[in-house]
């Protein structure tokens, strides 16, 4: 007879590790860029008119920010960004025409479950 783990042991040690990715998602949920206007490493021929970051969890209004910088870290604007009231995940910022460089999107949120994030991306606007 060959020793091994009881039948019984091997079924919770399964519902065990099922029951922890069941909660995965949740213990490490943050909002998540789904999508952004200009596009990370976008080559414009225009000056975009407006930052647009789309999310995939609702933001906390008042701790939403969006700054867009030049190549020597100079901000494009001093407007704030401002969560749309139409789209609760859609954090916007408005831009002045922009001369030709390459741009710095950065961004910090803070989703509704107290996640706050911080990333960045570049854009280039080129000579038309």
């Amino acid at each position: 007879m060959t020793r091994g783990t009881p039948p019984s042991r091997v079924a919770w040690i399964a519902a065990a590790a099922l029951s922890a990715l069941a909660w995965w998602p949740i213990a490490f949920a943050h909002a998540v860029l789904d999508k952004s206007e200009p596009a990370r490493r976008a080559v414009l021929v225009r000056s975009p008119t407006h930052v647009r970051l789309w999310f995939n969890e609702r933001l906390e209004p008042a701790f939403c920010v969006i700054a867009v910088l030049d190549a020597d870290g100079k901000p494009a604007t001093d407007e704030p960004a401002r969560v749309s009231p139409q789209n609760s995940k859609l954090l916007e910022l408005a831009l002045p025409a922009l001369p030709p460089g390459i741009y710095s999107v950065q961004y910090k949120v803070l989703s509704v479950d107290g996640h706050t994030v911080k990333a960045s991306y570049t854009f280039t606007v080129k000579k038309p």
